[in-house]
């Protein structure tokens, strides 16, 4: 075979590639190295019909175990955990679907009147965005924000696809519609800036497949008492590595999962080592949106160019 069987494989064209030794050494508020967010989505599914976490075996539509399981979630679980937060002084990341607003209005008042940042998380979860047509996902982003703008005053800076599903064309459509930055790539520890057909900035912030009760506990199946020492452990060791680079940790949360009594126990005591480390001063506890402000506002290196081969394609 000859080396030209061998081509460069595809890439996003959003970002170089960089090793994270190899990056600019500044701190976060402070003085901190660390910042933890916590990313608390409240979703909404629609009844017989669309995608959603499962607890028990696939039944035909009306599937009513796993949507009331699901529903669980909105009525009882997040209004118990953001008594967890309020007790512990933690402001939260609010992924929310908008579908929200005409369910359960209160359940997102409850948010906006603690300060939480609100975040675009789709209309509902029970579908996915990746496979519209790029007129019909730019009309999604727009919806969101001009629904969340709307009932709660105030247009998201930041998205999460439901279920992370992307085309190739979302980043450039976030930057166009208004967003500031994604959750959606887990691929690195500290935000990174995305490159988008119109030069907009996109900043890509961490969000976590690992520290999520989602893959954790109803993939892995998962007990609750080891995922909060995941949680534990993982802030541990970023705090000790954060000593040498500025790291992001969030922690990704679902009311349905985590809101359930003998789970919340654990997340308690998991919560409460981080806020004892919030008062000690040796992190910055902020939201999403905070760390997008603060990167911001930094003169980090730019994102490179999208590769002429990727621009020529998306025109």
């Amino acid at each position: 075979m000859k080396p030209s069987d061998f081509p460069a494989l595809p890439c996003h064209g959003r970002f170089p590639y960089s090793g994270i030794r190899d990056r600019p050494r500044y701190r976060w508020p402070n003085g901190a190295g660390l910042a933890v967010y916590l990313g608390f989505n409240i979703e909404h599914f629609a009844f017989g019909e669309g995608l959603g976490a499962r607890l028990g075996p696939v039944c035909p539509e009306p599937d009513v175990l796993n949507y009331a399981w699901r529903e669980y979630g909105n009525r009882v679980g997040a209004w118990r955990c953001l008594d967890l937060f309020d007790t512990l002084g933690m402001p939260a990341g609010a992924l929310i679907n908008t579908a929200l607003y005409d369910h359960c209005p209160e359940l997102v008042a409850a948010l906006a009147a603690r300060g939480d940042e609100l975040i675009g998380h789709g209309h509902t979860n029970a579908r996915q965005q990746g496979t519209l047509a790029e007129a019909d996902e730019l009309a999604l982003l727009v919806h969101c924000r001009e629904r969340m703008q709307a009932g709660s005053g105030h247009a998201p800076a930041g998205w999460l696809s439901p279920w992370i599903s992307e085309s190739r064309l979302t980043p450039d459509l976030l930057a166009e519609s208004g967003y500031r930055y994604t959750l959606n790539w887990c691929h690195d520890d500290q935000p990174v800036r995305m490159a988008t057909r119109s030069g907009k900035p996109l900043w890509s912030i961490p969000y976590p497949q690992e520290v999520n009760d989602i893959p954790m506990l109803v993939a892995r199946q998962m007990d609750a008492k080891d995922f909060a020492q995941l949680i534990v452990d993982n802030f541990d060791e970023m705090l000790e590595q954060s000593r040498k680079e500025p790291l992001v940790m969030g922690i990704a949360l679902h009311p349905y999962l985590v809101g359930q009594p003998y789970r919340l126990r654990h997340l308690r005591r998991a919560l409460e080592h981080i806020a004892q480390a919030r008062d000690q001063g040796r992190i910055w506890f902020a939201t999403p949106g905070a760390i997008c402000e603060y990167v911001d506002q930094l003169d980090l290196p730019h994102a490179a160019s999208l590769p002429t081969s990727y621009s020529e394609r998306l025109a």
